[in-house]
């Protein structure tokens, strides 16, 4: 594939990564304000999987909840948008990144998007509703945007620790 074919193809992939996981994302929490507000917790597959409908001020597993409305807010919408714009940039000037490394920090942006998206349209908040695990052993109340951040930090992981084992195994001389 010549070069104008393959930033072709990665621009193609960004925008269906982009708009499947944020669509999907807005969707759900949509469908999850809409059916879970005001009722109990529903639980499935023996309580593994736990639907809660949560208004989250806060940050990851809700750091930053008490800060001052106004200024959290304002905090989390700026940090988020910089951090977006910072990744779309990388994204636009690193072109010669594996394809499996921009699928993955396509990921992080889509759902870092769905959730500014939320903030911005949610008063400052985020909506999440989904909590996994057996048990007392659970995770904290997520929602798509923070499934796709995590894919993607995982997979450069893989791929951080992949490339490391590689270089370690190349023949020396």
């Amino acid at each position: 594939m010549n070069g104008l074919n393959k930033q072709r193809f990665k621009l193609i992939l960004a925008l269906a990564i982009l708009v499947s996981c944020v669509g999907c994302d807005q969707a759900t929490k949509s469908i999850a304000r809409n059916s879970l507000r005001d009722q109990p917790t529903r639980s499935y597959l023996a309580d593994t999987i736990r639907l809660d409908l949560e208004q989250n001020p806060g940050g990851f597993l809700s750091l930053g909840a008490s800060l001052p409305d106004s200024f959290r807010t304002k905090l989390f919408i700026g940090t988020n948008f910089i951090m977006m714009l910072g990744l779309t940039s990388f994204l636009i000037l690193k072109r010669n990144m594996s394809v499996l490394l921009f699928v993955s920090l396509m990921y992080i942006l889509s759902g870092g998007v769905g959730n500014l998206v939320d903030r911005v349209s949610n008063n400052g908040l985020v909506t999440d509703f989904v909590n996994v695990g057996i048990g007392p052993i659970r995770t904290g109340v997520f929602n798509i945007a923070d499934v796709a951040i995590t894919f993607g930090a995982v997979a450069i992981g893989i791929l951080t620790i992949r490339r490391e084992s590689d270089e370690q195994n190349e023949p020396i001389g």
